[in-house]
């Protein structure tokens, strides 16, 4: 838990750019297998959220991933982006 002090002041505002680069990155992350494990339904979700802020190659990507998944797969990792975007 963070104790510390936020100085708002001299606080920079964080990049529109830099929230859709991290959401591309999760996709990256699970799509790679990164995590030692490769899932399609969450690179999908990941890569959804990112397209949804404006990532163009995440656009591709998602299509790219798409095509190896079943339609209840697709189902679901879209299931799971509207539930990241009701809480976030």
């Amino acid at each position: 838990m963070f104790q510390g002090h936020i100085d708002l002041d001299t606080a920079a505002p964080v990049d529109a750019g830099t929230i859709q680069d991290i959401l591309f990155e999760r996709g990256l992350y699970w799509a790679s297998g990164r995590a030692g494990l490769v899932d399609l339904v969450a690179a999908h979700k990941w890569f959804n959220l990112a397209a949804l802020k404006g990532h163009a190659e995440a656009i591709t990507m998602r299509r790219e991933v798409a095509a190896l998944m079943s339609e209840a797969e697709i189902v679901a990792a879209q299931r799971h982006a509207r539930a990241w975007i009701t809480v976030h």
